[in-house]
């Protein structure tokens, strides 16, 4: 077992596949999307879960408690559910800075309030020191998903438009310039925020929506990789659409990495008909987290299960899913 195997790249693609999916086959599981939607007394609820390791605990932007509801929150959001509760457990390690642990908990709390959602249940377990590395937290949540809406990784088609709420990458370098102890110019945090208000402006503008994916762990290039392959088509990305802070680009050009592959915490992808992009632009800028909304690429019936890049100066390359993420612990 590597590191690697918990980046969501391709060595977690191996794990999946290899172990839990064949052992644990469902059609909800199968689906391999952010949650699972299934009918209940009448209503159609989402149910997700999710588990939260990032390294520092605290970095530029929120911390660990506010991130796992907000991560739990935006997986509940692709389903275009509305989120209702959640569920907490807490793996602390012995010797954890009580101050430090009524920090994580105030701020999960506000979040949950911001995002009007209840925490309804939890658990605690206490390892011994050197077993565990502060805290880490286990999510689950449900929400009810409104008549008509059936989102899913599997339902880009040919002609489709992809769409991002803002910047890219945020998230990863703020909590790499954080844990490397980097001093960069301008002060770059954590985009880690609830997207469930804005999925839900875009959906009542635009009335066929296909795909809503958070690109976290592995960011932009991995999340279009894993949509191209479920539906089997390619997607073309647009270099100069792209919409990166310069801060951001700078510190990856500096450290060698690429904004593509860096997780974000507080971004949605939507793919959609091209007829309907304008619209879905429009509501995503009126919203204050898509006021930089940008159409950054299209759905094409060529080259299907890959994602490329059209550059600036009218080449192509390969945007390929990397083995591991470049930055583990990411969230």
């Amino acid at each position: 077992m590597l590191l690697d195997h918990g980046s969501g790249g391709r060595a977690t693609h191996e794990l999946v596949t290899r172990f839990f999916a064949p052992l644990l086959s469902n059609p909800f599981l199968d689906a391999m999307n952010d949650s699972a939607v299934m009918d209940f007394l009448g209503d159609r609820l989402a149910f997700t879960t999710d588990s939260y390791v990032v390294d520092p605990v605290i970095f530029p932007g929120g911390n660990i408690g506010s991130l796992a509801v907000h991560g739990t929150v935006n997986d509940l959001a692709m389903s275009g559910a509305r989120p209702m509760v959640l569920t907490a457990g807490f793996i602390l390690e012995e010797g954890l800075d009580l101050s430090l642990l009524e920090t994580i908990v105030r701020s999960m709390a506000e979040a949950a309030r911001e995002a009007g959602v209840t925490v309804v249940a939890g658990d605690t377990k206490v390892v011994p020191k050197g077993k565990g590395d502060k805290i880490f937290i286990t999510t689950a949540g449900v929400g009810i998903v409104p008549p008509g809406v059936s989102l899913g990784g599997q339902n880009a088609r040919p002609g489709d438009a992809v769409l991002i709420n803002g910047t890219i990458g945020d998230h990863g370098t703020a909590i790499l310039c954080s844990r490397e102890g980097l001093s960069m110019e301008g002060v770059i945090q954590s985009d880690s925020a609830p997207l469930h208000t804005l999925v839900a402006a875009i959906l009542t503008a635009c009335a066929h929506v296909h795909v809503l994916r958070d690109p976290t762990r592995g960011g932009v290039a991995t999340t279009l990789n894993e949509i191209a392959s479920q539906s089997r088509v390619g997607i073309r990305l647009f270099e100069e659409a792209l919409p990166i802070r310069e801060d951001v680009a700078g510190a990856c050009e500096i450290l060698g990495l690429d904004p593509l592959y860096m997780a974000n915490e507080g971004k949605v992808l939507v793919v959609l008909p091209q007829e309907e992009a304008g619209k879905a632009l429009d509501a995503m800028r009126r919203h204050p987290l898509g006021r930089h909304a940008a159409l950054i690429g299209e759905v094409m019936a060529d080259h299907p299960g890959r994602v490329t890049l059209r550059t600036r100066i009218g080449g192509h390359r390969i945007v390929d899913m990397l083995r591991g993420e470049p930055l583990p612990r990411i969230c």
